[in-house]
């Protein structure tokens, strides 16, 4: 008898345990300088974070991604790195940092960070070193001699390529006599990881942060890691894109075919994973995660996966839903954008949705308040693993600020008249805690380093944790049914109707299942949904949540014949949770009897 149910017990909990811990993750993206500022100088920074852990706790999340937060001098705030080991001093100490490791570790969240590979700053020691011709550090960027104009003289850099930040992606140094390339500012020179030494160097930083404790890294700008070379080392100029929308100055004027998306660049991943791999086998812990940043066409961004030999990242990011989806976007949209990713995901990998970041206009401003709880209820019900930007759980919106108050480079570096549609300053803004002095956010007395939103008022956390019902309780109420087995590894079927104006899936995994329905449309509609789901043998289902204004009620149950639902509202329906119950149940049976018996 001991024998059976020690074997009985081993085979459950090898079922209950056999996905990873980021298998349908929920994924919760902080920006440090704006999230919660501990030391009143206006600046949000690790400390704060760490105040703040209880309130991630109860979101539900998985983990926290964290933008950047090592050493820089801020050109373009992070993301230009001087120092690959230390903490940005704005932010605090590595103290502060394993202090926020340990303390995400006893409440069971883990950490990720923002890996920048593609650049440096022009501050950091390797480029000092390089720009003075040193052997060691020569070839650790990207130096051509310019050409010259044959009539005046003067200098030209040595391709046309553009940088993201507009204008020339070339810049001259005195100290070198010759051009460094930089995809984004000149104070972002890009490193050249055809030099061994370069790629030894980021190897060894990747250990150095997972010997910190952290669960893995976000890898930033992925695509414009190699640049193509010739057989004689010269480069050549990209062709025109005949972009309507850009103009000869934008990165976007000149189709990227040299200096984006080469081959080496998904092996590059590949031996990262296989570092990360490596080192939790090794140092016997749990596994880590990799995700990447590419805006890259879907079949180029599939390669990130892996190819028949090699693992690459977990999943590149997807990001058509956040590119190309608009306020006008219909349900015929979204579910088509959606299933040409679920299609496209190679077997035994996970598809990933991403609405908002640090890069783009808030959802609630972006794509409408009204829909706001609608995107929320879709991100968090879709097969795979969702993202959320910070204050995304809230409705945040964007914040206005004035071209004077302005301090995004991307959009310093545009003509004012563009400033509302280059600026990413709008979606950076402090996060709003409460109805206090600057929202809770800061102490200090001086301006926060950009300015908090006006409705702070009323859209805080604060104020939506008192409410009855609120965005922010939506929200988790959705990350904790997406754990069961019906999100968790249940299946998808996706149906548009009622004319498409409404896109319903149903996710499920043995009896249990929940059907979403999503109204894209402009009126209310009224929906079958037993017609929909001939299969679903029950008239009437449960409310799990729905959108704030839905006017349904969370528990009761619908007649799922005629069931109405408003414009831009969504709604969960589900048959029972008795699935997550019942696997408890039975754990802690045969906790019970292993004790006993064995």
């Amino acid at each position: 008898m001991k024998s059976i149910v020690k074997i009985l017990f081993l085979i459950i909990l090898s079922n209950l345990t056999r996905a990873e811990w980021y298998d349908n993750g929920a994924f919760y993206q902080i920006y440090p300088r704006s999230f919660k500022d501990s030391d009143g100088d206006g600046i949000g920074d690790i400390k704060g974070i760490k105040s703040k852990i209880n309130y991630l706790k109860d979101l539900g999340v998985d983990a926290v991604w964290l933008s950047p937060i090592m050493q820089s001098p801020m050109a373009d705030f992070g993301y230009d790195i001087s120092d690959y080991r230390n903490i940005h001093h704005e932010y605090g100490t590595l103290s502060d940092f394993d202090e926020l490791i340990e303390e995400c570790k006893q409440i069971g969240l883990r950490l990720i960070l923002d890996f920048v590979p593609n650049h440096s700053s022009d501050e950091h020691e390797w480029f000092k070193r390089s720009e003075r011709n040193e052997t060691e550090f020569k070839d650790f960027y990207i130096w051509r001699n310019p050409r010259h104009d044959e009539i005046s003289n003067i200098k030209i850099p040595p391709t046309n390529w553009l940088s993201v930040f507009r204008y020339s992606a070339w810049r001259w140094s005195e100290i070198r006599q010759q051009m460094y390339y930089h995809m984004f500012q000149s104070k972002q020179p890009d490193l050249n990881y055809r030099n061994p030494q370069v790629v030894k160097e980021m190897k060894a930083i990747l250990t150095y942060w997972l010997e910190k404790g952290v669960s893995g890294f976000r890898i930033d700008a992925i695509p414009a890691l190699f640049e193509k070379i010739q057989p004689d080392g010269s480069f050549l100029d990209e062709p025109r894109s005949y972009n309507k929308d850009c103009d000869a100055h934008d990165h976007c004027y000149l189709k990227n075919i040299y200096t984006e998306d080469q081959p080496e660049t998904y092996d590059m991943v590949y031996q990262w994973r296989k570092l990360v791999d490596d080192f939790a086998s090794a140092n016997n812990v749990e596994k880590k995660i990799l995700m990447v940043e590419s805006a890259a066409p879907v079949d180029l961004n599939i390669l990130y996966y892996g190819n028949s030999t090699m693992e690459g990242a977990h999943f590149p990011f997807y990001f058509d839903l956040l590119l190309q989806i608009t306020k006008n976007s219909t349900a015929e949209d979204y579910k088509r954008l959606i299933e040409i990713w679920i299609e496209k995901v190679p077997k035994n990998h996970m598809p990933n949705w991403v609405l908002g970041n640090h890069d783009r206009g808030r959802i609630a401003t972006r794509l409408g308040k009204e829909k706001g709880d609608l995107l929320n209820i879709m991100l968090q019900t879709l097969p795979g693993c969702s993202i959320t930007y910070m204050g995304e759980e809230l409705l945040m919106e964007n914040v206005p600020v004035s071209w004077e108050e302005t301090i995004d480079p991307l959009a310093c570096n545009s003509p004012k008249e563009e400033l509302e549609i280059r600026s990413r300053d709008p979606v950076r803004t402090p996060f709003p805690w409460d109805d206090s002095k600057n929202a809770g956010f800061s102490t200090t007395n001086n301006k926060t380093w950009l300015p908090v939103g006006d409705n702070y008022k009323t859209v805080n956390v604060k104020a939506q944790e008192e409410a009855t019902n609120s965005h922010l309780k939506i929200y988790r109420k959705l990350t904790k049914i997406r754990k069961e087995p019906r999100f968790k590894v249940g299946t998808y079927q996706g149906h548009l109707v009622n004319d498409n104006n409404i896109y319903t899936y149903i996710r499920q995994h043995e009896s249990n299942f929940a059907i979403i329905l999503l109204n894209f449309g402009k009126n209310d509609e009224t929906v079958d949904v037993k017609k929909v789901y001939d299969k679903v043998n029950i008239t009437r289902l449960s409310i799990y949540t729905s959108s704030l204004d839905s006017g349904l009620k969370d528990g009761d149950f619908v007649d799922i014949s005629a069931l109405k639902i408003k414009a831009n509202n969504g709604i969960v329906l589900i048959n029972s949770s008795n699935v997550v119950q019942f696997s408890s149940f039975i754990m802690i049976v045969f906790l019970i009897a292993f004790k006993y018996v064995g």
